[in-house]
C-alpha cells in the first residue's frame, strides 16, 4: 500500500492512499498503521524498510 503523510499538527497526521482516500489519524492510529503495515511486509518476505 503507498501512501503520503502530512503532520497537520502535533497529534494528528493526514495519510493521502495512491487510491486517492485520505484519512486522519492521531498518534496511536498513526502507529497502528505504520505496524500492521509492517506485520503485512513481513508475512509477504520483504524485510527492507517501508518506502512511501
Amino acid at each position: 500500500m503507498e501512501y503520503s503523510m502530512n503532520r497537520i499538527n502535533p497529534n494528528q497526521t493526514q495519510v493521502i492512499f495512491s487510491d486517492g482516500r485520505f484519512e486522519t489519524l492521531t498518534n496511536e492510529e498513526l502507529e497502528y498503521l505504520m505496524l500492521t503495515e509492517r506485520s503485512s511486509e513481513r508475512e509477504l518476505g520483504k524485510d527492507s524498510p517501508l518506502e512511501h
